[in-house]
């Protein structure tokens, strides 16, 4: 799904909204007129607003442990025959405590209502003869124009990221591991929480990026990074994109890349203990730069985020930029819709 381009004065423009009630953890929605336009966040990106609740675990059917994480939306309306797709839109999630289990909703509209598949989860920590973990968890897709297919990247254990794809977004065949702790330096102890986007690297040979969370064994999450040519074998620098202590953290993570106006950044959470907010780092298109912009989205104190946004996933709606996103404490949120 095409990420936010546009010029901010259009982002702005009255878009009315008419308010019908969501499917699953509806919230009153205002115009678009009485939300207040502040001034561009770092990197001349829109200022994102909360809007509404999109997804509340109390009222999902699939439901094992209580809780949801890691949203991504993608676009589907030009990219899969209108005869079998849900909706215009679908909309990944998960549940992180075992068993954990890729899930899906899907609705018309970033605006909502998504309604959620009735054959949760899709995936589940069981595929024989291909792995049997406790969980597995942070589905991120991204639709690969050269297979013409969805490509689901997910991790279980948190150790190992695994690649499925599917051609209608439903439907997975499993493919590879992708991503192990071993790939790393000695002493990694989590990699996890990848997304993959389509970015050319000539210097590398490289039409894919990954951009992931590390662990090791100080207790310190940092953002790591990985190049491919194909997005199904990869080579991964040794050292962090993003230290926690860049920017005055306990724990990074959550990362997504965007792209505006000739240049790349990397935008991530930082732990509720350190402030909650999403943070943004120009890293350059040949990811050469390391600059801290600060803070991309401060997290609101009330519900439902609580002091904390985190693993934020973007697109557009009818020129109208979107964020979906972690909302709430970690592991007893929900997720939730801004609008730039």
């Amino acid at each position: 799904m095409p990420e936010p381009h546009l010029d901010r004065r259009l982002f702005l423009k009255g878009t009315a909204v008419t308010g019908a009630a969501l499917a699953l953890g509806a919230t009153a929605v205002p115009a678009a007129s009485a939300i207040p336009a502040a001034s561009a966040a770092p990197g001349g990106f829109p200022d994102y607003t909360y809007v509404r609740t999109l997804l509340t675990p109390s009222r999902l059917a699939y439901n094992p442990t209580g809780e949801i994480i890691f949203p991504t939306v993608r676009g589907v309306y030009d990219r899969l025959p209108a005869s079998g797709r849900l909706g215009r839109y679908y909309l990944y999630y998960a549940p992180h405590d075992a068993p954990g289990g890729i899930c899906l909703a899907y609705g018309d509209s970033l605006e909502g209502p998504f309604t959620e598949y009735p054959h949760n989860p899709i995936v589940s920590n069981k595929w024989a003869p291909h792995y049997s973990v406790s969980h597995v968890s942070s589905p991120h897709v991204m639709w690969n124009a050269d297979a013409k297919e969805m490509w689901l990247y997910f991790h279980g254990e948190n150790t190992t990221t695994r690649l499925a794809r599917s051609k209608d977004g439903v439907n997975f065949t499993y493919d590879k591991v992708v991503l192990t702790t071993s790939m790393l330096p000695s002493g990694t102890t989590e990699t996890s929480y990848a997304r993959v986007f389509r970015h050319d690297l000539p210097s590398r040979g490289a039409r894919y990026v990954m951009v992931f969370m590390i662990n090791n064994t100080t207790n310190h999450r940092d953002i790591g990074w990985g190049w491919s040519a194909d997005g199904r074998t990869w080579a991964f620098d040794q050292r962090p994109l993003v230290r926690h202590t860049d920017v005055g953290a306990v724990n990074v993570g959550g990362p997504h890349l965007l792209h505006r106006d000739g240049s790349t950044y990397v935008v991530y959470n930082k732990d509720k203990e350190s402030g909650g907010d999403l943070m943004i780092t120009e890293v350059g298109d040949d990811f050469s730069l390391r600059r801290h912009l600060g803070v991309f989205y401060d997290s609101r104190g009330s519900a439902p985020e609580n002091g904390r946004a985190a693993a934020p996933s973007f697109g557009t709606d009818g020129g109208v930029p979107y964020m979906v996103y972690e909302a709430g404490e970690r592991l007893a949120g929900s997720i939730a819709m801004a609008r730039g």
